[in-house]
């Protein structure tokens, strides 16, 4: 990880992430582990499905960004993880064959009130498909480790 800290975070940044392709079997091997609904994992039952064929599991999406967001540099190892994530939205299904471009905005920071050695910082996810459709949104707070004095 990047040697990112709280002091590192300006307000209206905006970090993207090189695109991610998923396949298929990504799709199926994702939904039998940890979503098996048939229009995920299942390809013919997902024809007839209202989503006319198979399609990823919105978590499966939704990780996939967040990783592509640490390969970019989103967070750092002041990193000291996250209280939750709000306002997650599914907007478009993603489907095999599919490439994903995660982005993120700091939108908010500021010092932690009871714990001096951290800061808190709200971030805006976007998860944008080869056409530049957005397919996922949510809004973040994560715990940022403050350097020392």
């Amino acid at each position: 990880m990047n040697p990112r800290y709280f002091e590192d975070y300006t307000v209206g940044e905006v970090v993207h992430a090189a695109g991610f392709t998923l396949t298929e079997a990504e799709i199926i091997h994702f939904a039998l582990t940890y979503d098996p609904q048939p229009f995920h994992m299942d390809v013919n039952k997902a024809k007839d499905s209202i989503y006319g064929g198979l399609i990823a599991s919105g978590w499966h999406g939704a990780l996939i960004g967040f990783r592509m967001l640490l390969n970019a540099g989103l967070l750092g190892e002041g990193s000291l993880g996250s209280p939750g994530v709000d306002a997650v939205r599914w907007l478009k299904p993603v489907r095999p064959g599919d490439t994903l471009y995660a982005h993120a905005k700091v939108v908010e920071k500021r010092p932690s009130q009871s714990k001096p050695d951290r800061g808190v910082v709200h971030i805006d996810w976007w998860i944008d498909n080869q056409s530049g459709e957005t397919v996922t949104t949510m809004k973040s707070v994560q715990l940022v480790r403050r350097r020392g004095p």
